[in-house]
């Protein structure tokens, strides 16, 4: 079983392996340039598309997520069997990347680890790369999702869980948007915060590209919330919020995202 995070090289002495699929799962951020993505790729690379393919497209928040049904039948084109070892990353480092291998855990498949560092460390090091158009498509795979619910919170239950003790809700987004000091990037969605919810803008829990060691990673949790306290991440729209589970599982934390986030409870509540 790979652990969530594997380092560049890891995957590059693991890269010819039969079994082993690389996922690039960037997207552009709230605020970004898609043509400033990289042209180039990581060798038999597939692209897993967070935004067409593995959310709700017609749903009235961003990046929603699909259904068992929806993930199993993309995932399946994408090759991904029962025994497969899935690595996935993203252009930014660790960004996107990180909702990929959420919804992986969500829908049951466990053998799936960031690349840390991402794109930009496995350029940093030099390591071989080929043309974004190269076709990598594989043959059509047998995995079948099972969701689990505990990964998810959903907009019905947030008033409960924020008066309850034995959860911490925890935001990803920059201090300044948290702290309603600059205005939310999506144009008409007003600032604020979830009752009851405390700050960890998402790059606390990285250095540089890559993320912090496990032992700081618990150093950043316990100084937030209690041992025993399940962790549920918000941000903008379900994608940094993915980044704290990543950290928050490797340090040991029971976790959850929040789905919707703040795009949808700005949007469904009033200041």
């Amino acid at each position: 079983m790979l652990e969530n995070i594997v380092s560049v090289e890891w995957l590059n002495n693991h890269l010819q392996d039969k079994n082993v699929l690389v996922f690039d799962a960037t997207i552009s951020k709230v605020v970004g340039d898609i043509s400033a993505l990289s042209k180039a790729q990581i060798p038999g690379t597939q692209f897993f598309d967070i935004k067409k393919k593995f959310s709700i497209a017609n749903a009235p928040f961003p990046n929603t997520i699909p259904s068992a049904e929806q993930f199993e039948e993309n995932i399946q084109v994408l090759g991904v069997n029962s025994d497969s070892k899935v690595v996935i990353y993203d252009d930014n480092g660790i960004y996107s990347s990180a909702r990929a291998w959420w919804l992986f855990k969500t829908f049951g498949f466990n053998n799936v680890a960031i690349l840390d560092g991402g794109l930009p460390e496995w350029k940093a090091k030099d390591f071989t790369l080929e043309d974004k158009t190269t076709n990598n498509s594989r043959k059509k795979g047998n995995f079948k999702a099972i969701y689990n619910p505990d990964n998810v919170v959903f907009f019905d239950s947030l008033e409960t869980i924020s008066k309850d003790d034995n959860y911490k809700i925890i935001d990803a987004r920059s201090s300044d948007r948290f702290n309603c000091i600059v205005a939310e990037p999506r144009a008409g969605l007003r600032s604020g915060t979830i009752p009851t919810s405390t700050n960890l803008p998402f790059n606390m829990v990285l250095d540089d590209n890559k993320l912090k060691q496990k032992t700081e990673l618990q150093t950043v949790f316990k100084n937030l919330a209690k041992e025993n306290q399940h962790l549920v991440f918000t941000c903008g729209s379900g994608i940094t919020a993915s980044v704290l589970a990543l950290a928050a599982t490797v340090a040991g934390y029971n976790n959850s995202v929040y789905d919707g986030s703040w795009t949808e409870y700005g949007t469904l509540t009033i200041a």
